[in-house]
């Protein structure tokens, strides 16, 4: 059974439910599920926010962020599946499809130190650890650079095929902060690593998919629903290139958990199409 929502979160939520209360206006964002093999199945990269932050405090994250102004510069060096396709399974319209998949590449590299973009669109970026690199991720991040201005001074191209449509998810309405968030997946090119330069967070691992899955069950990590989740999808799969195949010319609809009464108490409410897994784990 889903945790219930406290009574008074409940009012809150109906009232919103009613119209009686203005939700706030989501803000669009882009997260990125960063995968690589393991013996014990797909692993994924997960960073542990800050308690301090003031969204999301304590929880454990994919590495993404709200969409930055210069995300939707349509100068961006681009490799890969038109933004007329991306539009199509984001469910978006051309503009903010590109600006999503730039906050995707953009966010992976500032969170993770991983860039997915290469000299053409046959190649990647081997390595990304050297001081020029992190002196271009810290100006990224703190907007003194864009990443068209990255790419064009580098002679790269965002390798957007690398990427995978997943999920979208909308926070609840009753939510003080807000956002429509799409889920892209990505396998971790060869040859580049995982680093911990996030100044959000406080711990970063890669950890198997079904062990996060574990892990928030009994109580040891907390995630937000739409984590979880995504956590407990991909633990079905066998391995990144399954999952990266399972998500090519996947569309997405945005969902929005709403209120939903069960045994007598209320609790959000889920995909359908993730129903089956929440019952095979005993969670219905």
């Amino acid at each position: 059974m889903r945790p219930p929502l406290p009574p008074g979160l409940v009012a809150t939520a109906r009232a919103y439910a009613a119209g009686t209360r203005t939700p706030v206006e989501p803000k669009d964002a882009a997260t990125v599920v960063l995968m690589r093999p393991s013996a014990a199945g797909t692993e994924v990269y997960l960073l542990r926010r800050q308690t301090s932050m003031a969204f999301a405090g304590g929880m454990c994250v994919f590495p993404g962020g709200g969409v930055d102004p210069r995300d939707f510069d349509a100068e961006v060096a681009w490799a890969g599946p038109p933004v007329s396709a991306w539009a199509a399974w984001l469910g978006a319209d051309e503009a903010l499809a590109r600006a999503l998949v730039c906050a995707a590449v953009r966010e992976t590299f500032e969170e993770s130190g991983v860039l997915l973009a290469g000299p053409s669109g046959d190649e990647v970026v081997a390595d990304t650890t050297g001081d020029d690199w992190e002196a271009d991720r810290v100006a990224l991040e703190g907007r003194t650079l864009s990443m068209t201005d990255l790419l064009a001074r580098r002679g790269l191209v965002l390798r957007t095929d690398l990427l995978g449509v997943w999920t979208a998810w909308t926070t609840p309405l009753f939510e003080p902060r807000r956002f429509r968030t799409w889920f892209f997946v990505a396998d971790l090119p060869s040859g580049q690593r995982t680093r911990d330069v996030s100044g959000e967070s406080d711990l970063v691992a890669w950890m198997p998919a079904l062990e996060a899955v574990e892990r928030v069950e009994a109580g040891g990590i907390g995630m937000f629903p739409p984590t979880y989740l995504t956590c407990l999808e991909l633990s079905t799969y066998a391995d990144p290139a399954a999952v990266v195949a399972a998500a090519q010319g996947r569309s997405v609809a945005m969902f929005t958990p709403e209120l939903v009464e069960e045994d007598g108490g209320w609790t959000l409410s889920t995909p359908a199409s993730l129903e089956p897994l929440l019952a095979a784990r005993g969670r219905p």
